[in-house]
């Protein structure tokens, strides 16, 4: 399986094909709670949720990501059972070693505090591993839950970008937190007291 990063009570690694039923489990189950909040799905594109062609297709096109160094796919599992999943993607080099997180979990399992344990154990990887020096996390401004992940974590509040995401067909306004390679070296050691250790 590769790349595994663990923080307290959740382990993230890639997701495989032997994740099928689970994965598709959990997003069939909290498809309604997730889907409000994501990009609207292609018209012609098949979900990956409903046929194991397309949810390999998305496994390969993560594993060619990860190869390239653009992006890095996580599955989050708790007590070995699939909970979520976190990305690190569009990964940019040169002057801007830049990297955006997105994630999502079980709706049985949010607000336990599992996201900003994995949210930090993907930090660690993009700050001690990668060497990047900015990471951003973009929430529609009414998402309370996925806007208290990087609040949890200190994550400092640039603004809202207007209209910055097609979200379920519509342009949403969303609230920009980041945090640099810097805040990271001066913070690491409390976040991962209270989030990985």
């Amino acid at each position: 399986m590769g790349l595994e990063l663990r923080a307290k009570r959740v382990t993230l690694r890639p997701i495989v094909a032997a994740d099928f039923e689970a994965w598709s489990e959990v997003r069939r189950r909290c498809g309604e709670w997730l889907t409000r909040w994501e990009p609207r799905a292609l018209v012609d594109v098949s979900d990956p949720a409903e046929e194991r062609r397309v949810f390999l297709q998305r496994i390969a096109a993560r594993e060619r990501e990860r190869q390239l160094g653009m992006g890095y796919g996580f599955g989050i599992f708790l007590g070995g059972r699939f909970v979520g999943e976190i990305n690190l993607s569009s990964i940019q080099r040169g002057p801007f070693q830049n990297s955006y997180i997105g994630y999502w979990i079980d709706e049985a399992q949010a607000g336990q505090g599992l996201m900003p344990e994995a949210t930090a154990a993907i930090l660690r990887f993009a700050f001690d591993d990668l060497r990047l020096h900015r990471v951003q996390i973009s929430v529609i401004p009414r998402n309370a839950s996925s806007r208290r992940v990087p609040e949890k974590l200190g994550l400092r509040d640039e603004g809202t970008a207007l209209r910055y995401l097609e979200i379920n067909g519509v342009w949403e306004d969303h609230v920009r937190y980041a945090i640099t390679a810097e805040e990271w070296f001066e913070r690491s050691a409390l976040i991962t007291a209270e989030w990985l250790a």
